[in-house]
């Protein structure tokens, strides 16, 4: 029979892939280290693993002990996968700034989540770190991993990572690239390539506001600038990022994150993270300065179903102003209006009695209802045309809707540009949403304020 002991055993050995269609003018090879692949779905199941299991040789980490670590979560997912395995039970710190989805996944593998500011700064009691590490001194039994330091986090990428790319490319790697975090992935496997061949290029992928950048040109840090890459970037220099192994950062802005993680799903079919865009970005950089002799890595950090709800989300890059003008679309206006807007869209009948509706209309705070039946739109009820026609004669608050309501509201197709929404609401105060023949919203001229402009 051909099968694993346990999950853990499926931590690494991830392939490389090619990209075809982002690199087209490019003359160099780029690949795609598929850490998504593991069974946690990022490249941090490798430290997780090691880092327990070095406690356990080390008798830090006792049976029936507890692991306390701070966590933007995909560490945490790599350590409670290794816990699930041994037993062991789990607490995790995080900032708000980390995706619901990396929260409820590590609450679905038994782990306790505590959530803190991600505005606290080092050192402050609320700090994610700060509190990692008071929980660690107040519970009985329990391993403080501390991923920024713990020796065994670049060690297992110096073992394992370093070596899988080298025999993958058969020694021809010329340029890696990974984002700097903790540190340990781009230092351990920039050890063991620059072992191999000295000349192989070691690239920092690092967001705008981090300090990674900064201190490898200066040797000095700057205050941190807020950004939304999740994962990677720092306010300090962690023990494992060991620069002298890297030979350039570079920048990488959010949205260029963010844009680069959504084109390698739909374009290359890889779905991954924020932080994998970052990546994806700086090796792009790179590939279009070199030769057909080029060949760079890359490392896909994790998937991108932990991200669904934020940059894998229209309505999150719109409410974060990253969302490209031209890619707002009728539905997405309609469907991410300001809190105080109903959910639902609010419609009338013909055959409605005026004074339900007028009465709806106040309830909700709405000035505009469309008039359908059997699903078309047939009129419109604007309410001061409503009021005005009810202070003449009062006996049209008993009579049927049809007998007070205006032509209909403009229709158009739930993918129409901002802009075509916009033309038509120059001529009507609201504009009423398509899709597959059936009205699912409305757009009135204050929904389209907030939208971003060129």
């Amino acid at each position: 029979m051909d099968y694993k002991e346990n999950i853990l055993e499926l931590v690494g050995h991830t392939p490389l892939v090619k990209l075809n269609r982002l690199t087209q003018g490019i003359k160099a090879t780029v690949l795609a280290k598929m850490e998504s692949l593991n069974p946690g779905y990022s490249v941090k199941d490798r430290i997780g693993r090691a880092m327990i299991e070095a406690a356990e040789r080390e008798g830090s980490l006792k049976p029936g002990g507890t692991i306390i670590e701070a966590t933007s979560g995909n560490t945490g997912i790599g350590l409670a996968l290794t816990a699930a395995v041994k037993g062991y039970r789990c607490i995790f710190v995080m900032t708000d700034k980390a995706s619901i989805e990396k929260v409820r996944y590590l609450k679905a593998l038994g782990a306790d989540v505590v959530v803190v500011p991600a505005s606290a700064k080092p050192g402050t009691p609320d700090h994610y770190v700060s509190t990692a590490q008071r929980i660690a001194r107040e519970t009985p039994n329990s391993f403080y991993p501390n991923q920024y330091a713990h020796p065994a986090n670049p060690e297992a990428h110096y073992r394992t990572t370093g070596p899988e790319i080298w025999e993958q490319t058969e020694g021809r790697i010329t340029h890696f690239v990974a984002g700097i975090g903790t540190g340990g992935t781009i230092s351990g496997t920039g050890r063991f390539l620059k072992e191999q061949n000295a000349n192989i290029r070691i690239i920092g992928a690092d967001p705008y506001g981090s300090v990674f950048k900064t201190y490898k040109e200066t040797g000095k840090t700057h205050e941190v600038t807020p950004y939304l890459v999740e994962g990677i970037g720092q306010e300090v220099i962690p023990e494992n990022a060991q620069l002298k192994y890297v030979d350039e950062i570079i920048n990488i802005t959010d949205r260029e994150s963010f844009e680069m993680s959504r084109q390698l799903g739909r374009v290359e079919g890889i779905f991954c993270g924020g932080s994998t865009g970052t990546n994806l970005a700086a090796a792009l950089k790179v590939a279009r300065t070199l030769d057909a002799n080029g060949l760079v890595v890359f490392i896909v950090c994790d998937t991108g179903e932990h991200y669904l709800s934020k940059h894998h989300s229209d309505e999150w890059l719109k409410e974060k102003r990253l969302l490209e003008p031209q890619r707002i679309t009728a539905e997405l206006i309609s469907t991410t209006k300001g809190a105080t807007a109903p959910h639902a869209l609010v419609t009338a009948a013909p055959t409605d009695r005026v004074a339900d509706i007028l009465a709806r209309m106040d309830e909700l705070g709405i000035s505009y209802v469309p008039v359908l039946e059997e699903g078309r739109s047939v009129g419109s009820l604007r309410e001061n045309h409503v009021l005005t026609k009810v202070l003449r004669k009062r006996e049209l608050l008993e009579a049927p809707v049809s007998e007070v309501m205006d032509a209909s509201f403009p229709v158009v197709e739930e993918d129409a540009s901002a802009a075509d929404v916009t033309r038509q609401l120059q001529a009507a105060p609201a504009v009423l949403v398509q899709t597959y023949g059936r009205i699912t919203g409305i757009i009135t001229r204050h929904d389209v304020l907030d939208m971003p402009t060129r």
